[in-house]
């Protein structure tokens, strides 16, 4: 069995739906946070928009149903037309105890798999101080990337290292979450460290993870 978290980024007010997606298909481990999205303020307004609170929601899933997760989607939601959402699923490597593996499989057995190791896509997480991340996804643009979802969140530097370069680690944080080519990942990683890391205001650490299977990112792959 591969087990995979499926990330998907969408409206806020699109979250019910996913949620009935997945309870349709029995998925026990999922959750949802609130974040928004990265498009400019002159993007925006040029198109008549405004501003559009996001939500990020995880699912965690064998293979089989993260495909059905996705294909569900793509059916209900319009995930796989750009503006819609991204969906992207992301391996599980390992799994912490019995009980824990038993939990997010809904008791189902399990048979050791080598899974596929080929990634297209990479979703890259970046952690940086808050009300930074309109400069962090500059500099994420300017190597390639097309947008991203920004959640809030908070350090928890314990004592010893409540302090790293004159930045402090509990203070509030933003989380950007970029579901990018894996071919541009470096590119993009680079060029976030050498304009917004820790150096800087933003201080900006990033990290990439690989992603198996993507949606809503449709005019990405067809450039």
């Amino acid at each position: 069995m591969e087990l995979y978290v499926v990330l998907t980024i969408l409206d806020r007010d699109k979250r019910a739906v996913q949620e009935k997606i997945y309870k349709s298909l029995g998925l026990t481990a999922a959750l949802s946070v609130l974040g928004r999205g990265t498009a400019t303020q002159e993007h925006l307004s040029m198109r008549g928009l405004s501003p559009t609170p996001k939500a990020v929601m995880a699912a965690v899933a064998e293979k089989d149903t993260a495909k059905k997760l996705v294909k569900q989607t793509k059916v209900e939601l319009y995930i796989d037309i750009p503006g819609n959402g991204v969906m992207a699923a992301i391996l599980i490597k390992s799994v912490g105890g019995t009980q824990t593996l038993e939990y997010l499989t809904g008791g189902q057995p399990v048979n050791q798999v080598k899974p596929e190791m080929k990634f297209n896509h990479e979703l890259i997480c970046v952690i940086l101080n808050e009300g930074h991340s309109d400069e962090v996804m500059d500099a994420a643009r300017s190597a390639g990337a097309t947008g991203g979802t920004v959640i809030s969140a908070k350090g928890s530097g314990i004592m010893q290292i409540e302090k790293f370069r004159e930045l402090s680690l509990a203070n509030e944080r933003e989380v950007l979450l970029i579901v990018a080519k894996a071919a541009l990942k470096a590119d993009i990683m680079r060029a976030i460290a050498e304009k917004t890391g820790l150096e800087t205001d933003a201080g900006a650490i990033c990290f990439s993870v690989p992603v198996s299977h993507v949606a809503g990112l449709r005019r990405i792959d067809e450039e």
